[in-house]
């Protein structure tokens, strides 16, 4: 059995193979295995949305069984900011970075009771015949004023998680890999994604 991850973003990837691997003994690809397919237009209001879209387009026009996710970070302070835009807060061809510098500029005056923040994921599971389960994660923190630590990706470098003293960007992979959003959201589908493999 195949399961494509409907991404092209290598660090999102190797996050979901490396959450699966454990779980699943199924051949694990993605969109960067299939350069042909054009994902369709993110047009969606919300995580779920998106997710579901992602996931069934996908489905469908690979005729596989997909995972498809859409995350992001919300800051309530800023109106719930920059939420199902994370990827794109700072334009359509943002770099991690420009995000990140868009989203301390318009919380530069915030205090720090006012910095709360979480990442949400929301992951649907389909196959060709349409989406067949969808299940959301969150994970709560706070945003920093500067970035600190190299590793992860988007806003990792500016996002504590309570109760933890390092950002997302200075925890080991495997530390962030069992307690993220994406963790919370995946530990939700894996009963389902595994009674139904097993079934076909």
């Amino acid at each position: 059995m195949e399961l494509v991850i409907a991404s092209t973003n290598p660090h999102k990837i190797r996050e979901f193979k490396a959450m699966l691997k454990k779980n699943l003994q199924y051949d694990i690809r993605s969109l960067l295995d299939f350069p042909d397919y054009v994902p369709p237009p993110e047009t969606e209001d919300s995580f779920e949305g998106n997710a579901k879209l992602k996931a069934a387009h996908a489905a469908a026009a690979l005729n596989r069984w997909v995972l498809a996710d859409d995350s992001g970070l919300v800051v309530p302070a800023i109106g719930g900011a920059p939420g199902v835009y994370s990827a794109r807060f700072a334009g359509d061809q943002a770099t991690d970075h420009d995000n990140r510098k868009k989203l301390l500029q318009q919380m530069q005056h915030l205090l720090d009771e006012d910095r709360n923040a979480y990442f949400e994921c929301c992951i649907a599971l389909a196959s060709p015949s349409g989406v067949k389960k969808c299940v959301h994660g969150i994970c709560e923190g706070t945003i920093l004023t500067q970035e600190k630590g190299g590793g992860g990706f988007g806003y990792d470098p500016l996002f504590i998680k309570n109760g933890y003293s390092k950002t997302f960007a200075e925890l080991e992979e495997s530390i962030k890999n069992r307690i993220s959003h994406r963790r919370k959201a995946l530990d939700k589908l894996l009963p389902f994604l595994e009674s139904t493999f097993v079934s076909l």
